[in-house]
């Protein structure tokens, strides 16, 4: 059923027709799972923000063979995107527009994206209000039961398919994540993706090893880079301790080939040390550092007090980065 309230919400207009004859591969081949269970054919809830099934409820074979979600991909195929946000979605926002479907309409799913668990050890302004960090009562015992679940799925499922987890909270924080990856299968067809704020990485993966050893990619968000600014943007972070962070993750990208990457929310605070994130990501062997103008998430951050005031020097240095060849390609987008 479609919840018109949500689409109200995000003023999205479900009569529109957008004419895009390219069809995005996201509704067929992802499925994004939240903190109450809820399953969404994208990669972000903002983006398409129809849920497709609880797996509260259902199991995901269930969630995966719903009309619902057939109904989203025709949305797509017909080139119409009339239940996607595109004043949300990165994918409309690119030159490019959404990613092409390249191998028709695919029968399996390919990525698998864990939003069950909110747990950070830091509070960024650009973020959230406080730290949220759940070892027990209700939100934890559901994330566990969530994880115990996409793990049983996961041992049935044969195909190749790559786990994204960072999303929402950070995977070595989370007791939730932690207790995802130490029981994860053991198989050849599953890679992960991590995305990790980094300060517990060194003492913790060494508790998931088969993860690490099918590492498909490893994201650090970092928004500084010196001492000064870093502290002063991931609030309750060292800077000590992520620089030690880097150089295990740099002997790990050496020992399993896994791709590697650095990213920063660009904001007034931190626009300036954009050269430095790219010295930085030479540094430590990063194959891309990646640069996101920062969003509006209705944390206690003046957002307004973030535009960026020195617009001019601002392009110069966005200039000179669009130029090096690990700096991620859509660092127009920025302006």
């Amino acid at each position: 059923m479609i919840n018109q309230r949500l689409f109200d919400h995000y003023r999205i207009d479900t009569t529109k027709d957008l004419k895009i004859p390219q069809r995005c591969q996201r509704p067929f081949d992802t499925v994004l799972i939240d903190k109450m269970g809820s399953c969404y054919a994208c990669e972000c809830t903002a983006w398409l923000p129809q849920s497709i099934g609880n797996l509260q409820i259902r199991t995901l074979d269930e969630i995966l063979n719903t009309d619902m979600r057939r109904h989203l991909q025709d949305s797509v195929s017909d080139g119409t995107y009339r239940y996607c946000n595109e004043h949300q979605c990165s994918y409309f926002k690119h030159p490019d527009g959404p990613p092409p479907l390249v191998d028709g309409s695919p029968q399996h799913i390919k990525h698998i994206r864990l939003a069950i668990d909110d747990s950070c050890n830091l509070r960024c302004p650009s973020c959230r209000n406080s730290m949220i960090f759940h070892k027990e009562g209700s939100a934890f015992r559901l994330g566990i039961r969530l994880a115990d679940r996409i793990n049983e799925w996961l041992y049935k499922y044969k195909n190749p398919i790559k786990v994204h987890i960072g999303s929402d909270g950070d995977p070595f924080a989370s007791h939730v994540y932690r207790h995802f990856m130490e029981r994860t299968p053991p198989r050849d067809n599953i890679k992960y993706s991590l995305l990790t704020n980094g300060l517990m990485f060194k003492e913790f993966h060494t508790r998931v090893p088969y993860v690490i050893n099918n590492m498909d990619d490893l994201g650090v968000s970092i928004d500084g880079a010196s001492a000064e600014t870093y502290e002063k943007l991931r609030l309750g972070g060292k800077w000590d301790k992520i620089v030690e962070a880097l150089e295990c993750m740099a002997d790990l990208k050496q020992k399993h080939n896994f791709y590697f990457g650095l990213h920063m929310v660009v904001q007034q605070d931190n626009w300036h040390e954009i050269e430095s994130m790219l010295e930085l990501g030479h540094r430590y062997n990063a194959d891309r550092v990646y640069f996101n103008k920062i969003e509006d998430w209705n944390t206690n951050i003046d957002f307004e007090s973030q535009t960026f005031t020195e617009l001019d020097e601002f392009k110069k240095s966005l200039s000179r980065v669009s130029t090096d060849p690990i700096a991620w390609n859509n660092v127009a987008t920025l302006v």
